[in-house]
């Protein structure tokens, strides 16, 4: 495993003017400390060899790069879903989980933090907890575990406790809050295992690095498929791990990349996570990066469909990419999420993640508007189980 030759953040965790480390005092000793462990470990063949057998004997790694020839059809070009919801509990999310436990395990800590928007990330932290036997919490706002009640059930059954934040808007934001909080008091004895290429250093470096086995495969099944590369990449973005895992296989390479991220009912007044497209930089969560202006952030509002989506800031290194031309980020609404949910069903009989479908979103602008000899990669990062009801309650 090693880190693409472009992208790497400077020692002290920026790329450009995004990313750093600010935290309070009592936070630097430690991530400084899981800087040091991680960088160690991360060329240890080791721990190199447990991760990559934990992420194949446990996860089900390699995940496919599965031709969709009826949406390929609709489209007017090949589209290739690289489905990493036949991962291990159904998302990506077990990729960086899988790393990160490892890394705790060797520090000596007993216990995990993590927050959880849609839950994937919770239930996938839970399983790992339960894998390595440690005590877990996890901090996930009311209003998601109203959303998502299956996975706060499946997290439960995995032993792990969930801590509901009913605090500001009650969804991912104040999660993460109330997590890092949680871990500002434990640090000598428990691992915080942020979900997604967010935070401060080393966090969006880790997170990528342990994600980056979707481009990895993907680059490798494509061209062993078609004997070239794709010509295009498309994720959802939110906080930005699945996207970056994906995009960092392929920076050096003439590949188009479009993130697309949750812009709510379309609503000025209600696009709560395009942070790309309307946001600005600032710091939040230990980091600088683009977020949304708090009066963006109406709390009690109509959030955007997908819960794991509903955040409003991005991953430092997409900020990064944005300001230098390198990823095209768009945005999907709520309605437009849904149709695509719909007609991945149909079509493939595949049921995609409403994170997912915002990604699955942007093919229909595609539509009549791309060459039938375009190879497209859409990365499947989760599967809808967890968002039937909410599906079936918006479309009564």
């Amino acid at each position: 495993m090693t880190l693409p030759k472009m992208h790497k953040p400077d020692e002290n965790g920026f790329y450009g003017p995004y990313g750093g480390c600010f935290v309070p005092p009592p936070l630097e000793g430690p991530l400084k400390q899981l800087g040091d462990t991680f960088l160690k470990f991360i060329e240890d063949p080791a721990f190199i060899a447990e991760f990559d057998a934990e992420l194949q004997s446990y996860s089900g790694r390699p995940t496919p790069l599965y031709h969709a020839q009826r949406l390929s059809e609709y489209v007017g070009a090949t589209i290739l879903l690289k489905r990493e919801d036949l991962n291990h509990l159904g998302a990506h999310k077990m990729n960086n989980c899988l790393g990160q436990v490892l890394l705790a395990k060797r520090s000596g800590k007993k216990k995990i933090i993590a927050e959880t928007g849609a839950g994937q990330h919770g239930v996938a932290t839970a399983a790992v907890a339960a894998r390595f036997g440690m005590e877990c919490d996890i901090y996930m706002g009311a209003e998601d575990m109203r959303r998502q009640s299956m996975n706060v059930k499946r997290i439960e059954m995995m032993g792990a406790r969930v801590v509901s934040v009913k605090s500001g808007d009650a969804t991912l934001t104040s999660a993460v809050d109330e997590a890092i909080g949680a871990y500002v008091a434990e640090a000598d004895t428990a691992h915080y295992l942020l979900g997604s290429a967010v935070g401060p250093h080393p966090y969006p470096l880790i997170v990528r690095t342990f994600q980056s086995v979707i481009g990895r495969e993907a680059r490798a099944q494509c061209l062993a498929q078609f004997d070239r590369l794709p010509d295009r990449l498309v994720a959802c973005v939110g906080g930005g791990s699945n996207a970056i895992g994906l995009f960092s296989a392929f920076l050096e390479d003439e590949v188009k990349m479009v993130g697309v991220e949750a812009a709510g009912s379309g609503l000025e007044s209600d696009r709560h996570a395009a942070t790309l497209t309307l946001g600005e930089p600032a710091v939040i969560h230990g980091m600088n990066t683009y977020c949304l202006p708090d009066g963006m952030v109406a709390p009690g509002g109509n959030h955007c469909i997908a819960a794991g989506l509903d955040y409003p800031g991005i991953g430092p290194e997409h900020s990064e990419l944005k300001d230098k031309g390198r990823v095209q980020y768009e945005s999907a609404t709520d309605a437009e999420v849904m149709i695509a949910f719909r007609k991945l069903c149909e079509l493939e009989g595949i049921l995609p993640a409403f994170e997912s479908s915002h990604a699955l979103a942007y093919l229909e602008t595609l539509r009549n508007n791309i060459g039938s000899d375009e190879i497209v990669i859409v990365n499947l990062s989760g599967r809808g189980d967890k968002d039937l009801d909410e599906y079936f309650l918006r479309s009564e």
